[in-house]
């Protein structure tokens, strides 16, 4: 439209008259320096430089034209003289008259040279045809719909080959069946408005050979040869239409990607600002774009201790360097994520106009990658402890019978087939202990009643073989609601606090007690598991859980049960604690959290509605 409006033979301007009497022109053409002699800058700030130019014999006339207009709401139309670069010149000022809804007088209007329309009309019209056969749009006038005129450019839009193809014929046969209706209102509009230029509006045409165009089109009241008609002033933005629709296509697809794509992109200014995040990103880290919009990511999700990484990152990726990096980004929470940062330039000839970064989490991996590496740690040692708990009493056996068969040895066979029979038996409980403990990793948590009287009778009855089970003493008090859990777990981790109570009995002590007591409600279970045995020294404490460690020489045990212990807590959701002192005895407390909600659940799954 300021194309068109800059070319236009004419100067277009925008006037405001405000309640308290102020006036003020909010738009002049760039033609008014041209027509005028006055810049548009000067018209505008300093509306009585307008004034000036009117001929001293012809400003009351003006004037009131322009008060009977205001009085009556109406249109101005004037003609008279303007003294312009000392030249004495003809002008016609037309415009409509508006009030907006505070009571401001909008006039929007055409101001145009009709100097040699006055002295000659025939001058003037070969004026006029010559100026517009140059112009680079379309220039057309109609009379009663019937084109009297177009100009060159106007031909080649309409794909006329030339004038008389088109001249004569009716302006309807060039406009679009859906955009008719309108153009008759805007042709009404344009005959009723006192000169007012109808404003410019996109509307699509049909050329002569049946193709349809999109054009840019704006028209205003003409004289033409004396004779009332409308100008029309268009011009062809097929190509641009076309142009802008791929680029809304491709921005939808972009857009789309950006926004759906699982990954946290974050899209950055050249100076480091935020301008976009995806949802992903939101998702990730927690903010929203209002939150970061125009801020440092260094000031948000970068951690304090690593500010100077994410300034040298941002000068890396200026720098148009792609950057890969695994490092660590703060959550709105606070909370740490493991992720991998690529950084991209986006580069706009030789200069980068801004910076994409994709977040990759890996916070799950990289806990999943420490627990293989404890897990390795485990297994090489878990190797050399079986291997060598294995062989040590299989080498004793085996020394044993190579010693039986030795010629002239006079020794019982029967002394040697009991300890064998030791070593045998070591080595099963052995097995055992890393079959069970290899069972706790691997099998899935089974969720049923757990019945604790039970599962403690039965154990001490299976441990009854152990040297000084049966002196004993039990304290075993059950309180509370019924509690679900897996079972089978629940019986090692007391296996084995029972087994080493029994192992680590105190020999100073007249009298060896286990006590046990358990107090179940519908969100969880405690088990305190307490005996007077020999305990633990405050050294030890920190390291019992680990695989293998023994605090004490007292037994030959295999190291493996708390460890068994504590990962079966664990695989349950619960928490263990430990307390002891040398010499005292030791406690054991356990949380577990009661699972009968999700049997209620289960078995609601199963219940049929009556019919």
């Amino acid at each position: 439209m300021n194309d068109i409006i800059r070319h236009l033979p004419a100067v277009i301007y925008e006037y405001t008259i405000h309640p308290d009497g102020t006036n003020r022109f909010t738009f002049i053409s760039e033609a008014s320096e041209a027509i005028l002699g006055v810049t548009p800058e000067a018209v505008m700030k300093e509306a009585s430089i307008m004034d000036s130019l009117i001929h001293e014999e012809d400003f009351a006339t003006l004037a009131e034209r322009s008060n009977e207009s205001y009085k009556q709401e109406g249109e101005l139309n004037w003609r008279g003289r303007m003294i312009i670069r000392g030249e004495e010149r003809w002008m016609e000022v037309r415009s409509n008259h508006e009030i907006d809804e505070f009571g401001v007088t909008i006039r929007r209007g055409i101001i145009q040279d009709i100097t040699e329309r006055k002295s000659s009309g025939k001058e003037s019209e070969i004026r006029y045809q010559g100026l517009v056969e140059r112009l680079p749009m379309g220039i057309a006038i109609h009379i009663h719909g019937k084109l009297v005129f177009a100009n060159a450019h106007a031909q080649l839009i309409l794909g006329a080959q030339k004038s008389s193809d088109i001249i004569g014929t009716h302006v309807m046969n060039y406009i679009h069946p859906d955009y008719r209706e309108n153009l008759l209102e805007r042709v009404r509009e344009v005959a009723a408005g006192a000169g007012v230029p109808a404003p410019m509006i996109e509307q699509k045409f049909i050329r002569v050979d049946g193709k349809v165009i999109d054009v840019e089109a704006m028209a205003f009241p003409f004289i033409f040869k004396g004779a009332p008609s409308v100008q029309v002033i268009f011009r062809d933005i097929t190509e641009r239409k076309i142009t802008e629709a791929r680029v809304k296509k491709n921005e939808t697809l972009f857009s789309q990607l950006f926004q759906n794509i699982p990954m946290a992109v974050v899209m950055l200014d050249e100076s480091g600002k935020v301008q976009q995040i995806n949802k992903g990103f939101e998702a990730m880290f927690g903010y929203d774009v209002s939150e970061l919009k125009g801020k440092n990511l260094n000031d948000t999700i970068v951690p304090d201790e690593l500010r100077n990484e994410g300034v040298d990152l941002n000068n890396l990726i200026t720098a148009n360097q792609v950057v890969r990096l695994e490092t660590i980004r703060k959550h709105k929470s606070g909370n740490v994520l493991s992720v991998i940062l690529y950084g991209m330039p986006v580069v706009l000839g030789k200069q980068t106009i801004g910076i994409y970064g994709v977040y990759v989490d890996i916070t799950d991996r990289k806990k999943v990658e420490e627990e293989l590496k404890v897990r390795n740690t485990e297994l090489d040692n878990f190797v050399y402890k079986v291997s060598h708990d294995l062989r040590a009493p299989l080498s004793s056996i085996l020394g044993l019978v190579n010693l039986a068969k030795l010629p002239g040895n006079t020794d019982n066979p029967m002394d040697y087939i009991d300890i064998i029979g030791d070593k045998v038996e070591h080595l099963d409980h052995f097995i055992g202990d890393v079959l069970s403990h290899s069972k706790n990793l691997k099998m899935e948590v089974s969720i049923s009643n757990v019945n604790f009287a039970q599962i403690i009778d039965r154990t001490f009855s299976e441990l009854s073989y152990l040297e000084g089970a049966n002196e004993i003493i039990r304290n075993i008090k059950i309180e509370g609601s019924d509690f679900y859990n897996d079972p089978w777990r629940i019986s090692e981790i007391l296996r084995n606090l029972i087994s080493n109570s029994i192992k680590y009995r105190s020999f100073d002590s007249k009298t060896s007690e286990i006590s046990i007591k358990i107090i179940t409600d519908n969100v969880r279970t405690e088990i305190s598991f307490a005996d007077n045995g020999i305990g633990i020294d405050e050294a030890s404490l920190n390291k019992i859980f680990e695989m293998f460690y023994r605090a004490t020489e007292q037994s030959d045990g295999s190291g493996i049960g708390l460890y068994i212990v504590k990962n079966a807590v664990d695989k349950l959701g619960g928490q263990i604690t430990v307390a002891s002192k040398l010499g005292e005895g030791t406690r054991f407390n356990i949380i577990l959290p009661n699972r009968i909600q999700s049997v209620v659940s289960k078995i609601s799954s199963f219940v049929i509605e009556p019919r």
